[in-house]
């Protein structure tokens, strides 16, 4: 039986979106909401048992090998802008001075995003790395694990020893990620050294173009399982980027790892080499808000048209109260629609003071400081009220408890319409079709649902759509890049498919 090994694990995940007008505190950190908040020390084993985040996979196949574990903290923060200098620096320490409690580990795993910014450090999980490897010195096998949209850096190939990457996106293998890492761990604590290359893309492409159900990205992740069994090969992975970070390394890479330095460089070239050949395909049809909203209510399906809200995605840093979308709705007459989950706690809280069945007027949404955003100002009936407590049932965050604050179903009182809207008091996105279910509304019973997602909600919405449109309104996931003021990311960088390259200004 291999030899029981001592690792230290942890996690630490912020996908940072420099464009958004919304800070992340360490209070941000510490609130569980649709994943568990800070845990820190044993209880970490526990509250990650039976989910889909990397470091539950990567638990689960180390204590089946026998390893003993010396659990860090895991926390993780809605996405938005800068994590402050405050909340890095306290969730860094604890990291850092847990590896240095108590004996030294043979090895360690971090479950991270991989596109963190922090007010001080443009790249954030480099630095952590950069601190971790300080801790445990140049002999300790150090791997993580990064999301599908990772915007790999030098520093974070640098200070790892190896790094696995999420195949699919909507993320449906997180833990299945974490589960490869402690495979490669496992591989270097026998003994071996593994060889590694990176290759930077040198375009960027949007969140709307980067799901894994749709071409390119359906071939180009469909070949990386077999380029990982080639002779010499041990790991293979391309992450896409998050476009929505202004810093020099934006942008997607590809990664490999092996025992044999040649065949390492050659399947990344290989790999790279596809993704530039496919640079033209990665495109998505998109849809303003009053074509979608028309488009939805000629549908004569018995099964409702999903509108994705794709720029005001709470998951990549959206304000999740933009109000472009819901005016669509009520202005073209749209009946029988719902739009979720709109960010608005103030009038969350006034829905449960006035109670189910009540009418008040309110200002909805646009209070999160989105420039050129204005409130929807209306009459609602409160037609049902909720806690924001209950268990995902989607594949992607299966078994895990949200934590939403309370929540409102709100109808807009208007006369040629018949638009619901669920408020919540969280940023959440939209991914699950429990989070409309929480307030006694069936989504299959709608014409149409309008979600604040990008691509997550897929898993679990396309099954029941007649279609699936993803609309451009206002917000700050955008979908055209060449419209976004870069002012640090990397001059010769193309903001879109074959398009012009970017120059510092």
């Amino acid at each position: 039986m291999p030899e029981r090994k001592l690792i230290a694990v942890g996690g630490f995940q912020h996908e940072t979106n420099t464009f958004a007008p919304h800070l992340a505190p360490f209070e941000a950190f510490e609130r569980a909401d649709s994943w568990p908040g800070l845990t820190i020390g044993e209880p970490l084993i526990e509250t990650m048992a039976g989910l889909n985040i990397p470091l539950s996979g990567f638990i689960e196949t180390a204590l089946r090998a026998g390893h003993r574990l010396h659990p860090l903290c895991w926390c993780a923060a809605e996405p938005s802008s800068f994590v402050t200098r405050d909340a890095f620096e306290r969730v860094a320490d604890i990291i850092c001075s847990g590896l240095r409690a108590g004996a030294l580990p043979d090895a360690v795993y971090l479950d991270l995003h991989g596109a963190m910014v922090t007010e001080h450090y443009e790249d954030g999980e480099g630095e952590l790395l950069r601190r971790v490897r300080e801790n445990v010195g140049p002999s300790i096998p150090v791997v993580i694990s990064l999301d599908l949209h990772a915007n790999v850096t030098e520093g974070m190939v640098e200070n790892s020893d190896a790094m696995t990457i999420y195949r699919t996106y909507p993320h449906l293998d997180m833990a299945a990620t974490g589960a490869r890492a402690c495979e490669l761990l496992e591989f270097l604590l026998a003994g071996h050294k593994l060889h590694k290359a990176m290759r930077k893309i040198p375009f960027l492409f949007p969140l709307t173009s980067q799901c894994t159900d749709f071409e390119p990205c359906r071939s180009l992740y469909g070949a990386l399982e077999t380029m990982s069994l080639r002779p010499g090969i041990s790991d293979v992975d391309f992450a896409t980027g998050f476009p929505p970070a202004d810093i020099a390394e934006c942008g997607a890479a590809v990664v490999a790892y092996g025992v044999d330095q040649e065949s390492v460089e050659a399947v990344a070239d290989q790999l790279y080499r596809q993704v530039l050949d496919a640079e033209a395909d990665f495109t998505f049809e998109t849809f303003s808000a009053d074509q979608a909203v028309q488009r939805a209510m000629n549908n004569d399906s018995d099964k409702p048209v999903v509108l994705a809200d794709a720029q005001d995605n709470p998951g990549a840093g959206g304000t999740s109260d933009t109000t472009g979308l819901l005016e669509a709705l009520v202005r073209n007459g749209a009946r029988q629609a719902v739009i979720a989950i709109l960010y608005d706690p103030e009038v969350a809280a006034m829905a449960h003071a006035a109670g189910v069945g009540a009418n008040f007027a309110a200002e909805l949404g646009g209070k999160s400081g989105f420039p050129g955003v204005p409130s929807y100002a209306g009459k609602f009936a409160v037609e049902a009220l909720g806690n924001g407590r209950f268990v995902f049932t989607g594949e992607m965050n299966l078994n895990s408890h949200a934590e939403l604050g309370d929540m409102a179903l709100l109808r807009v009182i208007d006369h040629n319409s018949e638009v619901r809207v669920v408020v919540g008091s969280a940023r959440a996105q939209c991914l699950d079709l429990a989070m409309i279910r929480h307030l006694g509304i069936e989504p299959t019973e709608q014409k149409i649902v309008a979600v604040k997602s990008t691509v997550h909600f897929r898993a679990d919405y396309d099954p029941i759509a007649a279609e699936t449109l993803v609309v451009i309104s206002p917000g700050a996931n955008y979908c055209e890049l060449i419209d976004m003021e870069y002012k640090n990311l990397r001059a010769g960088v193309r903001l879109e498919t074959l398009g012009p390259e970017h120059q510092n200004q």
